[in-house]
């Protein structure tokens, strides 16, 4: 499995870039939005991958962020949603956008992205909001054996903002668990769920 590819950039195409790493060229397919925030052909560049092998097929998915990868991974485990359609959305929605967009149940912003109708927008949050149930269901089991919350865990599920911005990161695959921890060092006042999301993937990407 390749965690990420870092080398000089060779080529800039449209929908994929091709990386020479010791003399090796890798061929990586990204969206076209992750291309242009790319450096310059010559530089030396690293990019997060998804190792996909079929039987037909083996390809590899780059990406700029582990929260686009991470996107891409949760989009693709969604029934009737390809790579290529994963790689569409990431083009036109930011992470903290999409994460968003699933825990309000906005149909609306996801219809807006080529490739996804009213039924794929409602299957994509209904099956991503039922992972979130799931992981969030075995960790109150957790806590049931562990004993009582702390003092922190108490404050931030009375916060209806940090519950927000805690499902979202849920939605790009962090643990809840984790990103409760990231929380307890930020200041929390007076953020928009927007912005605890942003200033949650800051700690969480560290």
């Amino acid at each position: 499995m390749l965690a990420y590819i870092k080398g000089i950039l060779e080529m800039k195409m449209t929908g994929y870039i091709v990386i020479d790493v010791g003399g090796l060229g890798y061929k990586i397919f990204m969206s076209d939005s992750g291309i242009d925030k790319l450096g310059n052909i010559g530089e030396n560049v690293k990019v997060h991958t998804y190792y996909r092998v079929r039987e037909d097929d083996i390809s590899i998915y780059g990406f700029n962020t582990l929260e686009e990868l991470k996107m891409f991974e949760l989009l693709i485990s969604v029934s009737g949603v390809g790579a290529k359609t994963a790689l569409a959305m990431l083009a036109v929605c930011e992470p903290t956008d999409f994460a968003l967009a699933v825990i309000t149940e906005d149909i609306k912003t996801l219809t807006q992205i080529p490739g996804i109708g009213a039924k794929s927008a409602q299957r994509i949050i209904l099956e991503l909001k039922d992972k979130i149930k799931k992981e969030q269901q075995i960790q109150e089991l957790t806590e049931a054996v562990k004993g009582t919350k702390t003092k922190v865990e108490i404050a931030i599920e009375n916060n209806q903002k940090v519950e927000e911005a805690i499902a979202a990161l849920q939605v790009l695959g962090y643990n809840k668990k984790e990103i409760e921890k990231a929380f307890e060092k930020l200041e929390k006042e007076d953020l928009s769920t927007e912005d605890l999301i942003r200033k949650g993937l800051s700690v969480l990407g560290k």
